[in-house]
């Protein structure tokens, strides 16, 4: 197992919540944490036919069977369960007593609200992070990070992650996909996930994207919003106030996985993406995966955005914290350039004392201060918000 920097989360939050509710894409490492996190727990896997049935046919004598409370897996499958767990964590009254795991938000938020509100903890699990990796004592270039991405399964297996990420695009496709949504056209549906890949980093537009896929822009809206409550895709939001100018509000595209996006773009190799014209745009989805994972590990929302006007002035991230607005810039180059700081210069005199502070990320070695702002390595990205 590898070490998930989530782990010390987890038990705090069963010390706090009869329930613990982890969320996250599928093979994310949710079960194995969880586990390992509570061994002498038993274990019930949802995702088996049979378990299933159990669960639904007699739902009290199915929860019968764990007294001491259990860990649940792929919640979601059986999500009138829920029902009969409040009930019984209502009755004994103990903390940690279920540990629930899941793969489609959409529906566990919706039954969770409806069940388990102030009973259970909420948190989202990502795959591996850059410091995750590095406590593995996995090293990988850049360009290697953007074609491995971050699922454990192909680190532990060994898996050329080519084929690895072709097998979980098409189970997502094929089974997931089927129970989720009636979408009659399955080919037309990968299409529109190759177009989203090949617009990360760039402002969502229903229409054009419509338009590209052959969808209507109401169509663009439901398909989003599926990627998005099965952990494929996210949309980041931009940060605006009334600073004068006027503000781009339209959302930007990433991935949930950088391997996958690579994959969706048919790239194979690393001297393939290393000539990629989405390059820079990859490495800008790996930073926005680190300081949301740095944040979903702490039990915290992101609070990440993003900044552009109408005269192209335009801010990676930005992270607010309270009244404080940290500025981020990405940039995949190895060499640092003093154009590189324009943007970051241009948002610490517009938003003044509330941006005391700034980042600079690359892929160069050194690292130091520049008045203000500070240059760092793209794998130390996480320590801006330690």
């Amino acid at each position: 197992m590898y070490h998930r920097d989530m782990a010390e989360e987890l038990k705090a939050l069963a010390r706090g919540y009869p329930v613990v509710t982890l969320l996250g894409p599928r093979q994310s490492g949710k079960t194995t944490l969880v586990r390992n996190t509570f061994p002498d727990k038993p274990y019930s896997n949802l995702e088996a036919i049979d378990t299933q049935e159990l669960a639904r046919s007699d739902p009290r004598g199915f929860l019968a069977r764990f007294p001491g409370g259990a860990i649940l897996d792929e919640i979601q499958r059986v999500p009138e369960l829920l029902s009969y767990i409040q009930v019984q964590v209502d009755e004994q009254n103990e903390k940690g007593l279920f540990i629930l795991t899941g793969s489609h938000q959409m529906e566990l938020h919706q039954a969770i609200a409806q069940s388990l509100a102030g009973r259970t903890a909420l948190l989202q699990l990502l795959p591996m992070s850059l410091s995750e990796l590095k406590q593995a004592r996995i090293s990988l270039s850049l360009d290697e990070t953007l074609i491995q991405g971050g699922y454990p399964r192909i680190f532990q297996e060994q898996l050329d992650p080519t084929k690895a990420y072709r097998n979980y695009f098409q189970t997502y496709v094929e089974r997931d996909l089927r129970q989720l949504v009636n979408i009659k056209d399955l080919t037309q549906f990968q299409r529109f996930i190759r177009l989203c890949a090949g617009r990360i980093g760039q402002l969502l537009s229903l229409e054009s994207l419509g338009n590209d896929a052959g969808i209507s822009a109401h169509t663009v809206k439901e398909w989003l919003s599926l990627l998005e409550a099965s952990f494929i895709l996210f949309r980041l939001y931009p940060y605006f106030e009334n600073f004068g100018k006027r503000i781009v509000k339209a959302p930007k595209l990433y991935f949930t996985d950088v391997g996958l996006a690579t994959y969706l773009l048919g790239i194979e190799t690393v001297e393939q993406v290393s000539r990629d014209p989405l390059r820079g745009n990859l490495v800008e989805n790996l930073v926005a995966l680190e300081l949301i994972k740095t944040r979903l590990n702490q039990g915290r929302d992101p609070q990440l955005y993003y900044f552009r006007d109408a005269h192209g002035h335009e801010i990676d991230f930005v992270f607010q914290s309270a009244q404080e607005l940290i500025p981020i810039e990405v940039k995949a180059a190895q060499t640092f350039h003093k154009d590189f700081l324009n943007n970051l210069k241009f948002f610490h005199d517009l938003v003044g004392k509330r941006s005391p502070k700034g980042f600079l990320i690359y892929a160069g070695p050194q690292e130091q201060t520049l008045g203000p702002f500070a240059l760092l390595h793209y794998r130390h990205t996480a320590q801006i918000l330690s």
